[in-house]
């Protein structure tokens, strides 16, 4: 990986030439963007020498998902199917935004196909293996964003969320995932999967990096991270379903990072919502939020039953087509009464956490062939980042110390809290880093 001090041009070559090396054989990158980029390198240093720097973003280099339009170009969202869809006429709002913020946007980066699934595979490539063993799964749908962070060849990366698609790569590979207030940052531009579930995040080694990406994407100042104090927050724990079922070595993370919270003054109590997920249950018993909205979006495909579409994708969402839209209609009012229950009952806690994932990476081999395998992993890797969507709160994902494989600490809060969270996440990250 490229010193942080070297410029923005020297860095660049040296990730480029290790991608040149394994140019026969890429999977984290659809992609790549080299004239671009080194013209975008070449004017961040330019800058820099004359000190008329354009703020934290400023000749960093950045990794963007497949599903972001990139002028004169279609926008694959990881379908073959898109290869003959129009070229996008201008880029992504967050990739304007991006751009002149001074970042240096490397390439594409590989993710499941229509961002529908949570492992990280896609049949129409080779798997992106996980970047601490590429024998496991990188986790998705921002499976490419997270190897090309969590390896070194972009500095900060880009993905959507929504149901964890930022947070569980993230976790699975050690990185820092950010999933923002959906609706702060515009879609324009993004292939949507669920209108009311969508969100665009950042995936880097630190918040600090995850905080000034959010900032250009939101159209905001990025400033430097204060400190919070731990002494005196308040922080819930969703005693019951989301801490059931932990793997052995996640369980005695998560343990030890509550004591190191509580040793640094932080109040933890039990924060019960299982009622509120029942409900949320009970309501989409007819089928999830993101099937039932992406059913709409992909219905002009669905009905070719010899569509080249991931089977794991084609026949759930060909099952949605049935439902009614006066049925998806109540189920939103549905979750907006939730909403506001979720809201009320995180009010009197400053944030919330839990393990983003209750299990590590598991081998490609062993989902790649068995489906009840795969449903078994993808339902786990889901199952406690999905609130954060489904409820429309903010969440981070933070890199829990002393693992054999990644796991991630997750912090989640109420709408709109982005800045406070991600201030009390880089109180957090210093704390475990300490250890």
């Amino acid at each position: 990986m490229p010193r942080p001090d070297m410029p923005s041009r020297d860095r660049l070559e040296a990730i480029l030439a290790g991608l040149d090396l394994r140019r026969h054989e890429e999977r984290a990158f659809v992609k790549l963007y080299p004239e671009t980029a080194r013209a975008e390198a070449d004017a961040a240093d330019r800058r820099r020498r004359e000190k008329r720097s354009l703020g934290l973003l400023d000749g960093r280099i950045v990794s963007v998902k497949d599903l972001f339009d990139i002028a004169g170009e279609p926008t694959l969202a990881g379908s073959i199917i898109r290869r003959a869809a129009p070229s996008a006429t201008a880029d992504a709002a967050i990739v304007r935004r991006l751009r002149a913020a001074g970042a240096v946007i490397i390439g594409k980066t590989h993710m499941t196909e229509f961002a529908f699934t949570a492992v990280g595979l896609n049949p129409h490539y080779p798997v992106p293996g996980n970047a601490t063993d590429r024998s496991l799964i990188p986790g998705g749908s921002s499976s490419g964003a997270a190897v090309s962070a969590a390896e070194g060849t972009s500095e900060i990366a880009i993905g959507s969320d929504s149901g964890g698609s930022v947070r569980i790569p993230a976790a699975l590979q050690g990185l820092v995932g950010f999933k923002p207030t959906a609706r702060r940052i515009p879609l324009e531009g993004a292939f949507p999967l669920s209108p009311s579930l969508d969100s665009i995040g950042p995936l880097a080694r630190t918040v600090a990096d995850c905080a000034a990406a959010d900032a250009i994407m939101a159209g905001e100042t990025p400033r430097p991270l204060e400190p919070v104090p731990l002494a005196g927050m308040k922080l819930g724990m969703p005693k019951g379903a989301l801490l059931e079922g932990l793997a052995t070595e996640i369980a005695a993370a998560f343990e030890r990072s509550l004591q190191a919270l509580s040793r640094a003054g932080a109040k933890l109590a039990e924060c019960g919502i299982d009622d509120l997920l029942t409900r949320f249950a009970e309501a989409t018993a007819i089928g999830s939020l993101a099937g039932l909205e992406a059913s709409r979006v992909h219905a002009d495909w669905l009905r070719d039953e010899n569509a080249p579409v991931d089977i794991r994708l084609k026949f759930p969402l060909r099952r949605r087509l049935a439902i009614p839209d006066s049925a998806i209609h109540d189920l939103l009012r549905t979750r907006q009464g939730l909403m506001r229950a979720m809201d009320e009952r995180l009010r009197p806690f400053d944030f919330i956490l839990m393990p983003a994932t209750p299990i590590p990476a598991v081998s490609i081999a062993s989902v790649e062939e068995d489906r009840a395998e795969y449903r078994r992993v993808e339902d786990l890797l889901l199952r406690n980042t999905q609130v954060a969507n489904q409820f429309d709160l903010t969440a981070i994902t933070l890199p829990m110390p002393g693992m054999s494989l990644p796991a991630g600490l997750m912090l989640m809060g109420r709408n709109g809290t982005d800045g406070a969270l991600l201030r009390l996440a880089a109180s957090v990250e210093r704390l475990l880093q300490r250890g």
